[in-house]
């Protein structure tokens, strides 16, 4: 909660005591009076104070005109109680929606603090600690294990493992050595690194993303709140015929002004529209709330009632559609048991600390015997070697076989592929992927069920990985090996082909997602694995990290404007029935007080329905992950 929604919050709940208190009270007509009209000027100072400077800037039909006029209107009829009750409940709407809309919402800049604070540049025969932004380029600088790349640039020296998953969202750590480019923004796992820089800091990677994000951010549209949109059209036309019901009829009958300016001052009473004030932020809120049961935090009502017209939906893959974590998917034995294999590799991978090798050793699932090995040598950029009861064993890449000499055929999967030698000899490959989440599939499916035109995957990974995660999981069209900015030029071209009412919707994870997270009508993050600055970025956050929740999300918000839809048509059919009864004099003060309660209570009632949900909404996937078994994996491959 924001310090301005604190102050909000302490100033509706001290109206409200004051008002109960004047109302309970036994007091003179004056003190009375007075009570009220305090609680009046506590509670609606802001919303006159508003009403007359946009009259002054020429905007003068909105809410805050029409609470302003209905509410006088009702003090002039010493109907005080009924103009401090109206304000009251218009001020609790606001602030709710004011709430729903700010809550978890903090500045994306400040999350995604992947600037480094200096590089360390070789000058003078000696490194020097300087601001990226005082740095040229081909200028030398060096990078220590666990430091973040500050610049782009050429390795001129070293060899090391790079975490990536900031840029490109990819887990998987990238071996690099001398000769390879690397961007900005990544960390250094192991080794050091000397860089020559190839762009100054505001044409770097990094650079870039920020601006990116902060771009994004600006062009977003924001939807105008229900109440506002309503009330021009409705305050003017209801403002129109209190005056014409107050001067009209009495020039023409030749009655006394004094009775039917009394029925136009009671007529914009009636007309204020408390049930809408209150049951439509309502209905948004239970529709927030419903989503809340189900793992969906969805930040504002403009963004559940934009799910609802979600026509294209696109995934980011790393932490979306797949685990984000690395398991064996399949063994390729040469000549041995499946079990020795896997055996050698777990071997010799037993004191890597790289996800490939822990990923190897988890599966292999039994406890490594250490007497058994030793000689490990960790052969950067190829993989590993180690002697096993006397017989060296090597694990790593296809580098390594042929410089190894090893007489081997590469394998066409893709995913990660560590291949295996025994004492010269080779045994065979073990083939590491990232895994697909067990409900991703039943996910894209009930999407295009309900009516999303086209389902589409933008990522950082390499082509033939995500061509077949794409085509396992049955999308529409899949885009590969993009950094944010390649994100950001696929969004506009799928933005530019949504129809004029529909919306586009991305689902990301990672604070590479962050600008397209921004850019899109609507942002959903995976908040359980999901960056702090992906969260902060989305309007809606998928807490179980289950992408099945979109369409979950999608129903949700279909219900909740049906209820709406239903509570605007009845609030405003009783509305103009009573209005017409109070223009003739039939309805009294208390007779549209009663109306108006009655209505507000009954939108209520059905607005309350959208907090519930299903009971099999609510339920977690089961967890559908694949058994452990070697033999299983090999049937599957």
């Amino acid at each position: 909660m924001t310090k301005k929604q604190k102050k909000q919050l302490a100033r509706i709940v001290s109206a409200a005591v004051l008002f109960l208190l004047a109302a309970a009270l036994p007091l003179s007509p004056a003190v009375e009076m007075a009570a009220f009209l305090l609680c009046y000027a506590l509670i609606g100072w802001d919303i006159v104070w508003k009403a007359v400077t946009n009259i002054l800037h020429g905007q003068v039909f909105d809410e805050n005109f029409l609470m302003t006029v209905a509410t006088v209107g009702a003090l002039c009829l010493n109907e005080y109680s009924e103009g401090v009750a109206v304000m009251l409940f218009y001020q609790v709407g606001e602030w709710f929606q004011s709430y729903a809309v700010n809550k978890s919402r903090r500045s994306i800049s400040s999350l995604m603090d992947i600037r480094p604070d200096s590089a360390n540049v070789i000058r003078s025969g000696g490194i020097e600690q300087v601001d990226p932004e005082e740095v040229q380029i081909g200028e030398t600088i060096v990078v220590r294990a666990g430091e973040r790349i500050p610049l782009d640039g050429t390795i001129i020296e070293g060899t090391s493992s790079l975490d990536t998953s900031a840029l490109t969202g990819e887990s998987l750590p990238r071996e690099v050595a001398a000769g390879e480019d690397v961007i900005s923004g990544c960390i250094n796992q192991s080794g050091t690194l000397q860089v020559r820089v190839s762009k100054i800091y505001g044409e770097s990677t990094v650079a870039k993303i920020l601006d990116l994000v902060e771009n994004a951010s600006s062009k977003k549209s924001k939807s105008e709140a229900f109440i506002t949109r309503f009330a021009r059209y409705y305050t003017p036309l209801v403002v129109i015929a209190a005056v014409i019901l107050a001067v009209l009829p009495p020039l023409i009958s030749g009655q006394s002004f004094a009775i039917w300016i009394e029925r136009a001052l009671t007529f914009l009473v009636i007309s204020c529209p408390c049930a809408l004030v209150i049951s439509v932020p309502l209905s948004f809120f239970g529709g927030i709330g419903g989503a809340s049961k189900c793992g969906v935090l969805i930040k504002g009502s403009n963004y559940l009632e934009a799910l609802a017209k979600t026509e294209t939906v696109v995934f980011d893959k790393t932490g979306t559609l797949t685990k984000g974590s690395f398991a064996v998917s399949g063994l390729y034995p040469q000549g041995i048991p499946e079990a020795k294999l896997l055996e050698l590799a777990a071997y010799a991978e037993k004191d890597s600390t790289h996800p490939i090798s822990r990923s190897i050793r988890d599966f292999y699932g039994k406890a490594i015997d250490g007497r058994r090995i030793k000689n490990v040598k960790e052969i950067a950029g190829f993989g590993v070697q180690a002697e096993l009861d006397g017989k060296v064993i090597l694990a790593g890449n296809a580098k390594l076989m042929r410089e190894q000499n090893i007489a081997f055929k590469p394998l066409e999967e893709s995913g990660t592929l560590v291949y295996v030698a025994e004492d010269g000899r080779y045994a065979g490959a073990i083939l590491i992927e990232d895994e697909v989440k067990a409900d991703a599939a039943a996910a894209i499916k009930d999407l295009k069920a309900s009516g999303v035109k086209k389902t589409v995957m933008l990522t950082g990974d390499a082509d033939a990985v995500g061509k077949k995660v794409a085509a396992k999981l049955k999308l529409d069209a899949a885009y590969t090996e993009l950094l944010p900015a390649g994100k950001v030029d696929h969004m506009e071209q799928l933005l530019g082909e949504t129809s004029d009412k529909g919306k586009l919707t991305f689902v990301g994870d990672g604070i590479n997602d962050a600008p397209v997270l921004a850019r899109a009508d609507i942002g959903i993050a995976m908040g359980g694995l999901g960056s702090d600055a992906a969260i902060e970025a989305a309007d809606v956050v998928i807490m179980t990290d289950e992408p099945s929740k979109i369409a979950t999300a999608m129903r949700i918000s279909r219900k909740t404007l049906r209820i709406v839809h239903q509570n605007i048509v009845f609030a405003l059919g009783v509305k103009a029935l009573v209005l017409i009864l109070g223009a003739l004099g039939i309805a009294s003060m208390w007779a549209a007080v009663f109306a108006d309660v009655g209505v507000a209570v009954i939108a209520i009632l059905n607005a309350i329905r959208a907090l519930r949900v299903p009971k099999a909404e609510i339920v977690a996937a089961e967890d559908s992950s694949e058994t452990s078994d070697p033999d299983h994996l090999i049937k599957v491959a």
